[in-house]
């Protein structure tokens, strides 16, 4: 069972999250809580696997969820963390992966009433993977094949298929099996976009991450908070 601790200051979405996640074989929520400081709390209290918080809460109502992301981190690597928003953030999705994208997710508020998405989603990123939100790559994708000196330019409209399946957290199989070409073909467009966007060579999950969101998000302008 993955030990799951939610937080999020909207009763209705915490208890939203609790009754999709209550069926779910693979999970046990042992936490529910409303604020940074009562979820670091249950970090502590309840040892939870895997934490879902909204990226506001109080005290502050601004980027509390990340700031727990990057806290544990430190504090509790082997936790893996999943900020979830009503809306598409690029730079909070940046602050969240800065330090390494192992064991971290961004979903949007509106995908988490899919019990199969977010227990997948809960999983991968307990096993040490991570998860962005296809809509979040898709969104971005879009906005910065706008400008004519996005980096994305240099791609071929095969790779940026590829470097979408790659944020949304999908292995080199799972594209081979989405895109019907062969895992041979997926790691040599992976291997071009790499070169393409002049990515140091660093870890295999950061690097792959940071193919999506690091130009993708560079210039989009951010979403009116609510």
């Amino acid at each position: 069972m993955i030990r799951v601790a939610i937080a999020d200051d909207d009763l209705l979405v915490r208890e939203g999250i609790e009754h999709v996640l209550a069926a779910a074989a693979s999970v046990d929520v042992v936490a529910v809580t409303a604020d940074y400081d009562a979820v670091m709390a249950a970090v502590e209290r309840d040892a939870p696997d895997v934490v879902v918080t909204d990226i506001r809460m109080p005290p502050q109502h601004a980027d509390e969820g990340v700031r727990v992301a990057l806290e544990l981190r430190k504090s509790h690597p082997a936790i893996g963390v999943i900020v979830i928003s009503h809306h598409i953030e690029p730079e909070y999705a940046l602050a969240l992966l800065a330090d390494g994208a192992a064991r971290r997710g961004y979903l949007l508020k509106d995908r988490i009433g899919d019990r199969e998405r977010l227990v997948t989603a809960i999983e991968e990123v307990a096993a040490g993977g991570s998860v962005i939100d296809p809509v979040v790559v898709e969104t971005l994708v879009t906005s910065r094949n706008r400008g004519d000196e996005s980096p994305l330019r240099l791609l071929t409209p095969r790779e940026l298929e590829v470097l979408s399946q790659i944020a949304s957290g999908k292995s080199n199989a799972a594209i081979a099996r989405s895109l019907v070409i062969t895992k041979r073909g997926v790691e040599r467009h992976i291997g071009a976009i790499f070169s393409k966007l002049n990515l140091p060579d660093e870890e295999e999950t950061s690097r792959r991450v940071t193919a999506a969101l690091l130009f993708l998000a560079e210039h989009t302008p951010r979403a009116p908070s609510t």
